[in-house]
């Protein structure tokens, strides 16, 4: 989130000085290179062993997310043409949880049809459902067949359609994407508008609605840091945080090895203001090294695996991203994959088992908890801004909502992607006349 936004500020014309204590960019989201380092990190005795082919060939993503073809972080790209420095990859298949085995989500109706998911029937009244939210307009009241976007809740919707169990939790958790079951009592716009963005994600590529950065995650924080030297930002990598100083409740600078910088705002993120953040939770995730293709993928050489909560009696889903040796993150013929999910008992590497199973045999794993902070402080009188930790969501979607949300507390206007393309013409428009 501090990468994009200091991306975005310089180029709405802010002098920007980004500091990162980490000699890395990307803090917490970032790939670890070379894999010695992932050892070193999660103190794994040793070094790792021959059969890993050479540490340089491996970046790790710490937190595993794929973009949505059509969603909000490819939009982002696309705006600042940060795209200029990454090549991407469409992630060959999107798989689901269902009685203990996995089971490919159709990406085309040719698919849907051959489907063991569903019946017969079922399928066709899933059909119409599919193009009842394709034609939805929220704009246009003749599209809505009796419902009320703002009233009708998801579950009446599910019911107009006589869906099954099966196919809702199908359609609610590897379609639309919750993590959990509560959207079903929430007004239904939503919900269309999250299926929405994955059919349209989904027909731009074809095999599935998700795309992963060549190189790993970590070139993302790095292609927002070009963009934001190019418009005359500096960027500090290696820098100790000493202090944030404070006059009349409102920061006037960063104080960094006996010197002070001085600003107006500042954005971070919450390991560096613990007093402004409150827990709101954890997520275990494991990164697994395996030697195989996941089974019954069809030997995919990147995935994701969606395991929704009902199917292990949870309240949260369990989430499985999977890439290898074709995104340049692994040794040839290796595979990473990366289970996540939200902590709900004292026991979360038992919660975490059902992903698991599916991935062995496991050649190292790296276990980790983190905690969940969101601000407590939004940054009116103090003009700090914190983001959220990422949560276990296995896409960009929510660390987009809030990017925007810092956006609007720090500018008092909503973050507008047009405005952004014309900001950027102007500066480089000039340039051609002179």
């Amino acid at each position: 989130q501090e990468c994009i936004l200091s991306g975005i500020m310089s180029v709405n014309g802010k002098k920007v000085l980004h500091m990162d204590r980490n000699s890395y960019y990307g803090g917490e989201s970032a790939s670890i290179t070379p894999l010695e380092d992932l050892y070193k990190r999660f103190n794994l005795p040793g070094t790792p062993p021959e059969s890993m082919g050479r540490g340089r060939d491996w970046n790790v993503d710490l937190i595993p997310k794929f973009l949505m073809a059509n969603g909000q972080l490819v939009k982002m790209l696309l705006y600042t043409e940060v795209t200029r420095y990454l090549d991407f990859k469409v992630i060959e298949g999107s798989f689901v949880y269902k009685g203990g085995k996995i089971y490919k989500v159709p990406s085309t109706e040719a698919e849907a049809l051959a489907s063991s998911l569903m019946g017969l029937f079922e399928k066709r009244r899933f059909r119409k459902f599919l193009v009842y939210v394709a034609n939805f307009d929220e704009n246009d009241p003749r599209t809505f067949e009796g419902v009320d976007p703002k009233k009708t809740t998801m579950r009446d919707v599910y019911k107009k359609f006589d869906l099954g169990q099966d196919v809702i939790d199908f359609t609610g958790h590897a379609l639309a994407l919750y993590r959990t079951d509560d959207y079903l009592d929430q007004p239904c716009q939503e919900t269309i508008n999250r299926i929405k963005l994955y059919s349209e994600s989904l027909a731009r590529y074809g095999k599935s609605p998700y795309l992963y950065p060549l190189y790993g995650l970590g070139e993302l924080p790095q292609g927002f840091a070009r963009l934001s030297a190019i418009y005359g930002g500096t960027y500090m990598l290696n820098k100790p945080i000493e202090e944030i100083v404070i006059e009349n409740g409102k920061v006037v600078g960063v104080k960094s090895e006996g010197e002070v910088a001085r600003c107006k705002q500042l954005i971070c993120d919450p390991s560096y203001v613990s007093d402004r953040v409150t827990k709101v939770g954890q997520v275990i995730r494991v990164i697994c090294i395996l030697s195989h293709p996941i089974k019954n993928t069809n030997d995919a050489n990147s995935c994701q695996i969606i395991i929704p909560q009902n199917q292990v009696n949870r309240k949260s889903d369990i989430y499985v991203c999977m890439i290898s040796s074709a995104h340049n993150v692994a040794a040839q013929g290796k595979y990473i994959a990366i289970a996540s999910t939200t902590v709900e008992t004292a026991d979360p590497e038992k919660e975490i088992m059902p992903a698991l199973d599916l991935l062995e045999p496991i050649e190292p794993k790296f276990v980790s908890i983190s905690d969940l902070f969101a601000p407590t402080d939004l940054g009116t009188e103090s003009q700090i801004f914190i983001s959220r930790t990422y949560d276990a969501t296995t896409h960009f979607e929510t660390t987009c909502d809030d990017i925007k949300d810092i956006y609007k507390r720090m500018m008092g206007s909503e973050f507008d992607f047009e405005e952004m393309k014309r900001k950027k013409n102007d500066i480089y428009g000039e340039e051609e006349q002179q």
